[in-house]
């Protein structure tokens, strides 16, 4: 199958850094084009890169010469698909250009993802949400899809199959690794041996994606606290539904939760998005990086159910599937889901 050239956008950050490697052994997408900052325009990818995921930096990446964002070198060059890791600030801006010149690009950052017509995806929840970018003028033109933040999108995969049985109330703590934070993020003298119980936006974030996300008018109550470890959410969840419910039945939901269909075609979705293990040490962030596709699911344990109400731990790779495994496999559902328009452009 011809491989499909695409550009990652702020490649030598920590998100980055996760398209490069993800990218690099994908069978449809080819990583073509890096862009980084300016100062590093010209550089070997790995002369540049500050690497620090736990596996190499991919070989066939090491020698790409980062290049500077240029959008109309990007017009001639005529690839249309981007991948976006830039920060929140730059990418309002930059990614509301590169639509207006057609292309197609796939977020990790919050920037558009309120915008009505924006998507925040996630293909195992609302893939008919992909829908909304005929509202932004695709095929025509050009569009945006968001993935959900990182923390939203392990306690929404975890939701997901239970909201055919009301929920009324959400209530979250997180314990955020300091990748979350990106590069630089915060200083060892703050985080180290200590915890941090604030993240700025997070909590507002989980709100917000969650009600568009799920589709639901449950109360949300997320506190948001940075740990020091390196890779991987925690998340501690109390849910209150609207009547009783047994714990086998919410087990069972869970187990239940599988892809089919157009999205048992995708490369980076778990056929099985949620794995419950009954270990009462289950789970923890340094299992973050586990399953098939590695870091693609979410890891689920300690469920305890009274009357109407549940609780559990859940842990998503923050950086995997809260990132840019996220956005990856929006892209794969996109070729799916407009396979005919798509290869006429190419």
């Amino acid at each position: 199958m011809q491989k499909i050239p695409c550009v990652v956008l702020g490649a030598t950050g920590l998100v980055g850094q996760v398209f490069v490697w993800m990218l690099s052994h994908h069978p449809i997408f080819e990583p073509q084009i890096l862009i980084a900052s300016d100062r590093k325009s010209g550089e070997k990818y790995s002369d540049v890169v500050d690497w620090i995921l736990p596996f190499p930096i991919p070989d066939n990446s090491k020698n790409t010469i980062i290049k500077k964002l240029d959008i109309e070198y990007l017009t001639k060059l005529g690839v249309r698909l981007i991948f976006s890791a830039l920060p929140s600030k730059l990418a309002k801006t930059v990614e509301s250009q590169l639509r207006s010149k057609g292309f197609w690009v796939f977020s990790n950052t919050s920037a558009m993802r309120y915008d009505s017509d924006v998507p925040i995806l996630i293909p195992e929840i609302n893939p008919c949400s992909l829908k909304l970018i005929e509202k932004q003028g695709f095929p025509k033109k050009g569009f945006v899809v968001t993935n959900a933040n990182c923390t939203t999108t392990g306690l929404a995969l975890a939701l997901a199959p239970l909201i055919d049985t009301e929920i009324i109330k959400i209530m979250a703590a997180t314990y955020q690794s300091v990748s979350g934070a990106g590069r630089p993020g915060l200083s060892s003298v703050d985080i180290m041996g200590n915890v941090i119980p604030y993240i700025n936006g997070e909590e507002q974030k989980v709100v917000n994606e969650l009600k568009k996300i799920l589709k639901i008018d449950a109360q949300i109550f997320p506190t948001c606290v940075r740990v020091p470890i390196l890779f991987g959410h925690l998340e501690v969840v109390w849910v209150e539904f609207n009547k009783p419910i047994e714990k086998q039945i919410i087990l069972e939901k869970w187990e239940n939760f599988k892809v089919n269909g157009l999205l048992s075609e995708l490369q980076s979705i778990p056929e099985n998005p949620i794995s419950y293990e009954s270990n009462e040490y289950f789970p923890q962030p340094k299992m973050s990086f586990l399953g098939s596709p590695e870091g693609m699911q979410v890891f689920i344990g300690r469920l305890n159910v009274v009357q109407n109400l549940a609780s559990f731990v859940l842990v998503v790779n923050n950086l995997i599937r809260g990132s840019a495994g996220g956005s990856i496999a929006n892209a794969e559902l996109f070729l799916k889901s407009y396979e005919s328009e798509i290869w006429t452009k190419l």
